[in-house]
């Protein structure tokens, strides 16, 4: 006889807040997990657990994991169910070339539109990083890393390239791909942060540019040794 069934590492990343019963509000606690790196590709998601979790029925739960479905979070197979969807290092590394060309983009304009505030944003979106890295939370690595990413190209006020933009990165999110790294090739990574916003705040988009290209090929490196989760 088969033992019970384990509980998915989903449910116990969920936070209900009283009111937070609706549609849109389910979809954004568990697009809030998915990307906070504490849900593993191939994680199962159970309808019914994350129902009882929101004291909802299964519909609201079953639509907000198909918006999710549809934003590359989450697949569903039959007869398999709801999972945390999962990459291939093809995969990985494809949407990384995309992030890249969309990122590019934007700074071009971003550079020469940010403002006083904008690079206020930027620097404190780095100190929050350089924290993570010194606490060697790499969890907080990928989100202050991402926020820093955003601060850059939020100026450049292309609303839907930026949408395209963050939903290539959410892709990425559940892999935690940095969380492979070693602690070295974070702090390199890093550096490059600091050369990047310097070139911000003094708007050198050239300098922007070309650091930002460099700093996607040790990205490129760096994610070929994340294991392949399909």
């Amino acid at each position: 006889m088969p033992g019970p069934r384990r509980r998915s590492a989903l449910i116990a990343q969920l936070m209900c807040e009283p009111a937070a019963t609706s549609q849109a509000a389910i979809l954004a606690e568990l697009r809030r997990c998915l990307l906070d790196g504490g849900v593993p590709p191939g994680t199962p998601i159970p309808p019914d657990e994350v129902a009882a979790v929101f004291g909802v029925s299964r519909i609201p739960v079953r639509e907000a994991l198909k918006t999710l479905i549809g934003e590359g979070l989450v697949e569903h197979r039959p007869n398999a169910g709801y999972t945390v969807a999962t990459l291939t290092a093809a995969e990985l590394s494809e949407m990384y070339l995309v992030r890249e060309v969309l990122e590019t983009a934007a700074l071009k304009t971003a550079v020469g539109a940010a403002t006083p505030r904008d690079h206020a944003y930027a620097r404190d979106a780095h100190q929050a990083l350089e924290a993570a890295i010194a606490a060697a939370d790499t969890r907080g690595y990928h989100r202050e890393s991402r926020r820093f990413h955003f601060a850059l190209v939020r100026p450049c006020g292309m609303h839907r390239l930026l949408a395209m933009f963050e939903s290539a990165w959410n892709v990425t999110e559940p892999v935690q791909p940095m969380a492979h790294l070693p602690a070295a090739g974070r702090a390199t990574l890093h550096r490059d942060h600091g050369e990047m916003l310097t070139a911000f705040e003094t708007r050198d988009a050239a300098t922007l540019l070309r650091v930002a290209g460099e700093h996607h090929r040790r990205l490129e490196s760096a994610i070929a040794t994340v294991p392949d989760f399909r």
